[in-house]
């Protein structure tokens, strides 16, 4: 067997362990069954299908016999992207919940919203502050009406500085 696609075979490979990552993680949790679903069981079959369809993903990239060996090469790592996708997150989760040692007071739901769009937005290859506020204010109005109307979940919406 010869890898036909890198990027197929490199990614089908990286859905593969993502899955049984997940799959294995959710055996700490009680699984329980199809009528009666524990904590665990969402995330076991989320995992489990991750897993599965990572391996069809491989097994497509596999060739047997000859063809075109190593073809569709894997390219250099977007750095830039990759750091400012998973800050834009971090930056989401201190702004939330807030940072007491250092002093970061949290800034709720909304302002974190707005943060996370545009430091996200600024990893692709056009920013426009305009579109980025425009899906900011997009994500925050749905995040508002499903999380805190819908769900009522109890987080803050409000920075503290505002609320108290």
């Amino acid at each position: 067997m010869k890898i036909k696609s890198q990027k197929d075979f490199l990614s089908g490979l990286m859905f593969t362990c993502v899955g049984l990552a997940f799959a294995l993680g959710a055996t700490n949790y009680t699984i329980g069954s199809g009528a009666r679903m524990g904590p665990g069981y969402f995330p076991l079959l989320l995992g489990t299908m991750l897993a599965i369809g990572g391996g069809v993903v491989m097994l497509g990239a596999l060739t047997a016999g000859s063809g075109a060996p190593g073809g569709d090469p894997v390219g250099r790592i977007a750095w830039k992207p990759l750091a400012l996708i998973i800050g834009s997150n971090l930056v989401f989760g201190v702004l939330l919940g807030g940072l007491p040692s250092i002093g970061v007071p949290a800034m709720g739901l909304l302002v974190a919203i707005y943060a996370l769009v545009v430091v996200s937005s600024l990893a692709g290859t056009r920013f426009s502050l305009k579109s980025a506020l425009i899906l900011g204010t997009i994500l925050a109005i749905g995040s508002y009406l499903t999380f805190i109307i819908g769900l009522s979940l109890q987080f803050q919406v409000w920075p503290t500085f505002i609320t108290g």
